[in-house]
């Protein structure tokens, strides 16, 4: 059951978790609006929110398609919370959603990936409150970024159940009369400063900020900082010029997987001297940057191995069954040697980000595209993605950003302009909304202009093909082979993009099939014993660590999704071979050792 409190970065004390057992109905004939559902309809279902209807843990499992269905539950306010303002928080409602508040609407949202806030303290009643929630999907819609979701009631390939309605935490929170809405915290380990954004709903002139960073329970900086408009934009002194404060090493204070270093910041909100809010928070010192053909973290050179990682549950879909599923997906990741994922066609939950931000997990950021391409799917899509950006903008894990994935809602790259103009917008917006990390414009393929090349490549070949598996590491050797060689009819750069010596990663790759399914299995290639899946494991490695211009690497992938049976791990994190040995592989251990076996002592 998810009972933590949904998002550790931006933390109230007062709070009331809204998750467990909902009433609910479908509205296949779209009746509700006109009918008032939400004065007081009494629904048929009961469903376990925040699970979708789909999924076994909702209680319901329905794939059939819904076009439009409601939720309803009762709430008390808990005492104390009377004469105070109230929010309410969804964290993900997939795709549009509108709420209502003891018969009145409060608000609603468009986009299944990303969260709003809806104040509510003006709707409330004494007593018992009621809540009614009216989504609407649209399955067969292309333009919908849906993901990995199928559009068919059946799961079938890469593609996985449909996911819909109330998927992440839903919880209230209260505050006094003026309230903190949100902060960016933009770090700068070169100056050892750091700069902080922070959003009030309104200035007032005996209106003041006073904000307190420590580590480790120590006081690191602070400032009172008056409020003369809604946003205080201001920075403070986190290093203070000390030179062991820049190590990436156990005794610097700069965040990396080996070193994750949090620094905690709570902000209160004083009107008249007296506090009306406050807010626990945290954020990292890091840096990531790209220069020439490398990637550096925090100035140092650095290689990223990465797992992609769906994000699906068994029972849950997209939605785990406990808090601490995330923790337990982290650290068996990084047991198997790698630094960092891919959360691949998903916005994470923020508790994701929280424990990869606590355990040292490096994060690209993704989110769920369209299958097709129209202009007004593109505008929506590009409101969500900027959404998504600022929302996770302050997790030290998240380093690399990828709006768009083998050109999946724009898959007329090379013919049309106007796609091609989406693409680049949606780099730009990227990096307008964030000028501190990298930016991948379309990874795979198709790429217009990028600050890292992302190369998917599965054509290595199965046991026994050992030509084509000789075709596949000789093309990864040299960066004109990673280029010049795609695994499919895709070229790497359409008009707008091109080669100017940015780093290359191979950030698709493996996705062997091994284990049982009970229908149609599906992978990249097929191995039928645990010795066989570890030897397919070392000869890829092999390849990649033979390379002269790769800088990383992303194996497909850490879980099996369904059918899809290509992850390291079973659906219910069984690993399919010993973690020990896949780490050597992955680290790169065994390749090294082939490598010292193979020098003969003439050349040394």
């Amino acid at each position: 059951m998810l009972l933590a409190y949904p998002n550790p970065q931006f933390e109230r004390k007062d709070w009331l978790n809204l998750n467990g057992l909902w009433d609910f109905e479908f509205d296949d004939a779209n009746a509700g609006m006109r009918e008032k559902w939400y004065a007081g309809r009494q629904f048929s279902r009961q469903i376990e929110v925040p699970y979708t209807f789909e999924s076994e843990l909702s209680g319901i499992a329905d794939s059939a398609p819904h076009r439009c269905f409601w939720y309803s539950r009762k709430f008390t306010l808990p005492k104390g919370w009377r004469g105070r303002r109230v929010l309410l928080h969804f964290g993900a409602v997939d795709y549009s959603a509108d709420v209502y508040v003891n018969g009145m609407h409060a608000g609603g949202h468009t986009g299944g990936n990303t969260a709003f806030t809806l104040e509510i303290t003006d709707l409330l009643r004494r007593g018992e409150q009621s809540l009614y929630v009216r989504v609407e999907e649209r399955p067969d819609d292309e333009c919908l970024p849906r993901g990995k979701q199928c559009w068919e009631e059946k799961p079938c390939a890469i593609w996985y159940t449909r996911s819909s309605g109330i998927w992440q935490s839903v919880y209230l929170e209260c505050t006094g009369e003026r309230y903190i809405r949100s902060s960016l915290v933009y770090p700068d380990i070169d100056e050892g400063t750091a700069r902080f954004v922070v959003r009030t709903d309104a200035p007032a002139a005996d209106a003041a900020l006073d904000v307190r960073v420590t580590l480790r329970g120590r006081p690191v900086a602070s400032a009172l900082v008056g409020l003369f408009s809604e946003t205080a934009d201001f920075t403070l002194d986190i290093f203070h010029k000390k030179i062991f404060a820049f190590s990436t090493h156990g005794d610097g204070l700069c965040w990396s997987p080996e070193n994750p270093v949090l620094f905690n910041v709570e902000y209160r909100l004083l009107v008249g001297g007296r506090e009306t809010d406050a807010v626990k928070s945290y954020f990292g010192m890091r840096k990531i940057a790209v220069e020439g053909d490398e990637i550096f973290l925090n100035n140092h050179r650095y290689t990223m191995r990465l797992v992609l990682d769906q994000g699906y549950y068994r029972g849950g879909l997209l939605t785990p069954a406990g808090d601490e599923c995330f923790e337990k997906d982290i650290l068996l990741a990084k047991s198997m040697g790698f630094n960092g994922c891919r959360k691949h066609q998903k916005v994470e939950s923020e508790l994701f980000h929280y424990y990869a931000d606590k355990l040292g997990f490096l994060v690209w950021g993704e989110i769920a595209n369209c299958a097709n391409f129209d202009a007004a799917a593109a505008a929506a899509f590009q409101s969500e993605w900027a959404e998504s950006v600022l929302q996770r903008f302050n997790h030290p894990s998240i380093v690399v950003w990828v709006p768009l994935n083998e050109s999946w809602g724009v898959p007329d790259l090379r013919g049309s302009a106007q796609q091609r103009a989406h693409a680049m917008s949606v780099y730009y917006q990227t990096k307008m909304l964030d000028p501190t990390r990298p930016v991948i414009s379309n990874d795979g393929w198709e790429m217009v202009r990028t600050d890292i090349i992302g190369i998917h490549n599965y054509a290595h070949g199965s046991e026994g093909e050992t030509a084509r598996q000789r075709k596949y590491a000789e093309g990864l050797r040299t960066r004109a082979g990673l280029i010049g060689s795609p695994s499919t009819d895709r070229s790497i750069f359409v008009e707008g993009g091109g080669d100017e010596g940015q780093p290359i990663l191979l950030t698709e790759m493996g996705g062997a099939s091994f284990g049982h399914y009970g229908g149609a299995a599906y992978g990249y290639s097929e191995v039928k014993s645990e010795k066989a899946f570890l030897a397919f494991l070392e000869r890829i490695f092999d390849a990649v660590y033979a390379s002269e211009a790769l800088r990383g690497f992303c194996y497909t992938q850490f879980a099996d999704v369904e059918q899809e049976i290509n992850g390291l791990v079973t659906e219910d994190r069984v690993p399919k071979a010993e973690v020990a040995e896949i780490a050597e592989i992955v680290l790169g251990r065994r390749a090294a050792e082939k490598q010292r076996r193979d020098v003969k002592p003439e050349n040394v």
